[in-house]
């Protein structure tokens, strides 16, 4: 072990960092009216819901709607409690969207957000039932639109859930201050229709950024500080035979009809005239920005940036308006749909009430646009490059401009495309951070499956999703948040081996309880169910769960898996230091071959390493302000024993581990070398070892502010080398 005396330490380093905190978004909703906000659309739309008089906020982290929820929690104390706003951290988006229950015989106002598609499923239930039964209270749905480039689940829209239940939908056009109206506008909708209403936020317009001038913040009419009058019952909304035949009758003959008068009575779809009379673009909001980008691009616009191409842009997605869209579509000759994904819901419609109506225009859409994908600018500017070049192609038209343009961007785009070939760097999957606990034992994995040959294994939602990609390879089936354990009851038999699941603590306490680990228990599977505990819902941003240790607001209250699980009379438990490989490698042994034992856990416990640096270097910073010691470690790789083998990578697939050109001429091929960004996990020297691989991996200690005693040992130590030969 090497030690560096001084104040500068060998291993530069990679800057200070900050516990999580989001104290400089909570100012923000303090902001009173005439003020001017300025920041993130998602902290926008956090703040419009306390200026609309919410009584209740509850919902599950998930990208891109996650910073509602953490702002929200750290502003408890400061905004919502002294307002008398309930707000929750629901342990799933099924409990968010319960809490909507609040407003179904109460006039109050609540609002509750997730990760669609995939938190939308877990909801549908009570979603179904409180559409059915209608609300007293205004409700918004806030989902984060995880479609698209950048998303991270199966790729399915909103849309189809807001059709099948009869749910308003709003999908805002990317302005911050037409963002903000549109969620305040969403209550009064909802209370209008007696029907919850979802607003849909795609990954674009959760994290784009603006400002508009601020109201006061509304406190709820009811609350702890001034409490409703007393508890109402009544059979008109249970959602049991015969009210539920009236409820659905009154969806479709009052609540929608309803819905729709507002939406034109209050402008909430917006009509932007152009030249171009003859022709027109329908467009769903969220793809207003790309369309008035693409016109330019291709040389239609005027000169203040006004598209010639008259424009209706459908920030209501559901209902439809047919008077609204037939009106805009009856003296023209084409129109074009531009609408994300499939099955292509407003085409559709649109197409129907063209037919109903007997207008004579020509529709396009999906014909010159992508059946599916998200509208990127460059689709977006193809498409309607297409559509003007066959449509308004005269000597005046549109059409030969936009060819012209089309072709001289193809042309540019190809130029850059070709200069970043040459430069570009080898691809790479995504994989964990470096240093995360959950690599580990994926490594072991791994080694096992090395020793034994390939087994079933069931993946999660979450970190540990990218276990399915190289270097590991290692997952069959992904099927849900908490579902891995239960996704694997049906190939163990077949196999004839036990079923292997891994989820993470998340996951855990999201689905897997009830779904996993209390269904084995009670079928009496032979499955192995792996838990990565590592503290947080890592994938989203470290969001708090139950076995945290405390609330997101920072109430003390921990929930143990361990003790769960043994209360529900599993006794196979191990738990394991997530870094330490060979012993998880014994503890996964011992799990697979203790057969007719029914399901054995492996817990797997290390705290989430972005959250630990975030506090460890914070700390460290504090500690060498004041003169105190502050010791480093990192990993580096001896070139003249790495072998070149490169196992060590396959086996870990740490980012800080990487290859440069050998320096020794005796030997082929790169050398393998740690970079600067190594957070001394030690997980290289652990797989090395466990898998006894070259010795070639080295630990070194950097020292700011030493003390006397380690000044000593260095000069000690350096002694010693010189006079065993070391340069």
């Amino acid at each position: 072990m090497n030690v560096q005396a001084g104040n500068q330490p060998a291993v530069a380093a990679t800057g200070l960092g900050m516990e999580r905190s989001f104290a400089h978004e909570v100012e923000k909703l303090k902001l009173g009216a005439g003020d001017k906000f300025e920041g993130e659309a998602i902290v926008a739309v956090t703040k419009a819901l306390l200026q609309s008089g919410v009584a209740y906020v509850g919902g599950y982290p998930g990208a891109p709607v996650s910073h509602l929820m953490d702002v929200l929690a750290e502003a408890r104390g400061a905004i919502l409690e002294p307002m008398g706003i309930t707000f929750e951290q629901s342990s799933s988006e099924a409990g968010a969207a319960a809490l909507l229950g609040a407003s179904i015989n109460y006039p109050l106002r609540g609002a509750v957000t997730w990760k669609s598609i995939v938190g939308t499923n877990v909801a549908s239930d009570a979603l179904s039932n409180v559409a059915s039964a209608g609300v007293k209270g205004g409700v918004l749905i806030v989902v984060g639109e995880d479609y698209g480039e950048g998303a991270s689940v199966i790729q399915e829209r909103t849309h189809a859930t807001a059709l099948k239940s009869s749910i308003p939908m709003l999908d805002p056009r990317y302005d911050m201050g037409r963002l903000v109206e549109l969620t305040e506008q969403a209550f009064e909708l909802s209370e209008a229709a007696h029907l919850p209403v979802i607003m849909s936020l795609r990954i674009r317009a959760a994290h784009m950024t603006g400002s508009f001038t601020c109201k006061d913040n509304r406190a709820p009419e009811f609350s702890p500080h001034n409490p409703l009058p007393g508890a109402i019952q009544t059979t008109d909304t249970i959602v049991l035979p015969p009210a539920s035949y009236a409820q659905e009758r009154d969806k479709f003959e009052t609540r929608l009809p309803a819905a729709q008068r507002f939406i034109v009575e209050h402008g909430i779809n917006e009509v932007f005239e152009g030249r171009r009379a003859r022709l027109g673009i329908v467009l769903q909001g969220g793809t207003h920005g790309s369309v008035v980008r693409a016109m330019n691009l291709l040389g239609a616009t005027g000169p203040d940036g006004e598209t010639p191409v008259p424009l209706l842009v459908l920030n209501a997605i559901h209902p439809l308006v047919p008077d609204q869209i037939a009106d805009f579509m009856k003296d023209k000759d084409a129109v074009l749909v531009v609408e994300e994904g499939n099955p292509a819901f407003i085409e559709r419609e649109i197409r129907e009430i063209l037919h109903r109506r007997g207008l004579p225009c020509r529709l396009r859409g999906k014909d010159i646009l992508p059946m599916a994908g998200e509208y990127t600018l460059d689709v977006v500017r193809r498409g309607i490059g297409t559509f003007l070049n066959e449509e308004d192609n005269g000597k005046d038209g549109l059409g030969p401009v936009a060819a012209e343009a089309l072709e001289a961007l193809d042309a540019a785009r190809a130029e850059t495309r070709a200069a970043l070939d040459a430069t570009a760097p080898p691809p790479r999957p995504p994989s964990f951070c470096t240093g995360c606990p959950e690599r580990p034992v994926f490594t072991a994995l791994k080694l096992l499956q090395r020793e034994r040959g390939k087994f079933h294994v069931s993946s999660d939602i979450g970190c540990n999703t990218f276990s399915t990609l190289p270097p590991f390879n290692t997952g069959s089936t992904v099927l849900g948040y908490g579902l891995s354990l239960a996704s694997g009851g049906a190939v163990a038999p077949p196999l004839n081996q036990p079923a292997v699941a891994v989820m993470g603590d998340g996951g855990f306490w999201h689905g897997g309880l009830t779904t996993g680990a209390a269904n084995a228990h009670w079928n009496g599977h032979e499955s192995v169910l792996v838990v990565l505990e590592n503290g947080y819902a890592s994938a989203t941003g470290q969001q708090h769960v139950p076995s945290t240790g405390s609330t997101a607001w920072g109430r003390p209250v921990k929930l143990s898996i361990e003790r769960v699980l043994r209360s529900m009379g599993i006794g196979w438990i191990r738990r394991v230091n997530a870094y330490k490989v060979s012993k998880s490698l014994r503890a996964l042994r011992a799990a697979l071959d203790a057969r007719g034992q029914g399901l054995r856990v492996v817990i797997s416990d290390e705290e989430c390493m972005l959250a630990r640096q975030r506090r460890e270097k914070r700390l460290s910073a504090t500690r060498e302000a004041a003169g105190k010691a502050v010791k480093r470690e990192r990993f580096g790789v001896d070139e003249e024993v790495c072998s070149g083998d490169h196992s060590c990578m396959r086996l870990s697939g740490c980012p800080s581990l990487t290859l440069r050109r050998g320096q020794d001429p005796l030997k082929d091929g790169p050398a393998a070398v740690v970079d600067p960004s190594c957070v001394a996990c030690g997980l290289c020297g652990e797989a090395a070892h466990a898998a006894a691989l070259c010795p070639s991996f080295y630990r070194a200690r950097t020292v700011r502010n030493p003390g006397v005693l380690a000044r000593l040992r260095h000069r000690t130590e350096n002694g010693l080398l010189r006079i065993m030969g070391a340069s």
